[in-house]
């Protein structure tokens, strides 16, 4: 970890949290992925080697504990109280980002929207049986294609066919749906341009779009853009 060599809180806070990955990692473990594997999850991208040289740095700085499992296999991860603290670092940070960066190409992946809506979904309105939906996403990155399992409020992300009948098809462009759970495009707007289409039971059709809490920055407004420059 290099340092600025400055006394300075925020040069010394910046030289932890400034890493690279680092306020993902810190992200995935406040939303509750106690598990190597759920955190990596999370962060399409980051190598599993990166991952266990950032956790072992953070729990040498007291910021991430670990445990051995109950099962034997594998370890717990949680945020300590200065880890928990160092999260409200990350949410100035997101609303900094709603407020004032635009959601560009390069951002539109549905499976981190997807992932992220599993983490907001509101379990007191899911189904009380087992449900499948299939996502087909077009956009920049080409199509791609997830099922989600709904069971007893769990929810599993699979990238290959889980072996069992879907009960809903999602058919949606990547930007369409990430706006939608970024709080930047309205359900009605976006299913009335076809930009996202359901496919299923009635029911199913018209509870889907209840079941998610949307991004936790979903509120902030963004700022309004500013006025093109004029020539000189």
């Amino acid at each position: 970890m290099r340092s600025y060599g400055q006394y300075c809180p925020i040069a010394r806070g910046a030289e932890i949290f400034a890493e690279r990955w680092t306020p993902v990692i810190i992200r995935n473990l406040h939303l509750g992925c106690g598990s190597f594997g759920e955190i990596l999850e999370g962060a399409p991208g980051l190598s599993r080697t990166l991952l266990s040289q950032r956790l072992k740095q953070l729990e040498r700085l007291g910021i991430v504990a670990s445990a051995p499992k109950s099962d034997g296999h594998g370890r717990h991860y949680e945020l300590t109280p200065a880890g928990r603290d160092l999260f409200k670092v990350c949410g100035s940070l997101g609303e900094w980002g709603a407020r004032w960066l635009e959601i560009a190409p390069e951002h539109l992946d549905p499976f981190v929207a997807l992932w992220s809506m599993c983490n907001a979904l509101r379990r007191d309105r899911l189904p009380d049986r087992r449900v499948v939906i299939r996502f087909d996403f077009t956009g920049p990155r080409g199509p791609e294609r997830y099922w989600l399992l709904i069971e007893h409020a769990e929810t599993e992300i699979c990238r290959t066919y889980p072996g069992v009948d879907e009960d809903l098809y999602v058919t949606a462009e990547a930007e369409a749906f990430v706006k939608w759970h970024a709080g930047r495009l309205a359900w009605a707007e976006a299913t009335r341009d076809g930009r996202i289409r359901l496919h299923g039971p009635s029911r199913l059709v018209r509870a889907f779009p209840t079941w998610n809490a949307k991004s936790a920055f979903a509120h902030v407004k963004p700022a309004p853009s500013p006025p093109p420059a004029t020539a000189a």
